[in-house]
């Protein structure tokens, strides 16, 4: 069952307790409500995608109450900060450099060297965010797919008994979401247009360049650019089989041969498999590649619910990965995944 939290120091109090317990919390923004989840674990975002059945893992936002927070989990240059200090608290999205002090876990960044920011005018979002003393977080809180939330009802009316508690501020008073802008390229780049304009932010930044802009150097085939965590060994999917001179990702019974074995999930979890994805990858390739195996020997997951979200991304680390000049993400993903 879902609680309906009233938006007072008892209810902020409760919701932030149940965000630290690695539970789910919809809570108002002044765009539209998100689905809060502690951005440091990535057991906790897993319900995320979980809850909102969203079939990819696509970078979510990460929530802050105050620019300093913000900042610390990021490499920050001087454009930032003077956009922090214009436009937060308020509906900017700012990505930038995750920089060597970051807590946010793989699974809320989708494997990227960026992590996505924002310091909500929302007053009681701010406070719950102080209160909770952990970056949240906090796509749309609604199912994936379904018209972004605006009130605590909407949001009752897409995930009742899929997410702990919504947390009751009334309506969102911008209703659309926040403005994304991308600050890891050499330009400044419009993902997502949204509640701060374009021309504002081109009086600060001078040239902003848009998203699609960059559609000429995208190569056809899916899975190139939109390529989150591109392991430097070479992924084979759907093995059934494994070699000696192979890395295995093995979900369930591991098959047995391999050089190496991460298992995503032994129970066949598919929540506990998405939790363990990207360091999954990760530590097969580091590894892999240390212990001179040729390959990663994917096994298969079910295809549906967040087995769906595992096998995009495995096809996306599977696929030819050529050097693209000043391109360190998937825009589209990131635009359209984020509240």
């Amino acid at each position: 069952m879902t609680e309906i939290l009233k938006s007072d120091d008892a209810g902020i109090a409760h919701a932030a307790a149940l965000l630290r317990a690695g539970r789910l919390v919809a809570f108002g923004t002044e765009t539209v409500y998100g689905l809060g989840a502690d951005a440091t674990s990535d057991a906790a975002v897993a319900r995320i995608f979980a809850a909102k059945n969203r079939p990819r893992f696509n970078p979510l936002i990460n929530h802050f109450p105050d620019a300093e927070h913000a900042f610390a989990q990021v490499e920050a240059h001087d454009l930032a900060r003077r956009l922090a200090d214009l436009f937060w608290p308020g509906p900017l999205t700012l990505v930038l450099p995750r920089g060597p002090h970051a807590t946010i876990c793989d699974l809320a960044a989708a494997g990227l060297n960026t992590l996505a920011l924002r310091v909500p005018s929302s007053e009681v979002a701010r406070r719950l965010l102080a209160e909770t003393a952990l970056p949240i977080a906090a796509p749309s809180a609604n199912p994936s797919g379904g018209v972004s939330p605006s009130d605590a009802f909407h949001v009752l009316r897409g995930l009742e008994g899929r997410i702990d508690a919504i947390l009751d501020s009334g309506p969102c008073t911008v209703g659309v979401e926040s403005t994304v802008l991308d600050l890891s390229r050499a330009t400044p780049t419009l993902l997502r247009p949204g509640g701060i304009t374009l021309e504002q932010l081109e009086a600060i930044c001078g040239k902003i360049r848009h998203a699609d802009d960059y559609a000429s150097k995208r190569p056809v085939s899916p899975g190139l650019m939109s390529s989150h965590y591109a392991p430097s060994l070479p992924v084979r999917l759907n093995a059934e089989h494994v070699e000696a001179d192979e890395a295995l990702l093995a979900f369930g019974p591991a098959l047995s041969g391999a050089g190496l074995t991460w298992n995503l999930s032994e129970k066949g979890d598919l929540e506990e498999a998405a939790a363990r994805l990207f360091a999954g990858l990760r530590f097969l390739d580091s590894e892999g590649v240390r212990r001179g195996l040729r390959d990663i020997a994917a096994m298969s997951v079910p295809r549906h619910g967040l087995g769906l979200a595992i096998l995009d991304r495995l096809r996306r680390a599977s696929a030819p990965r050529p050097t693209m000049p000043d391109a360190e993400g998937d825009d589209d993903d990131l635009a359209d995944s984020i509240g």
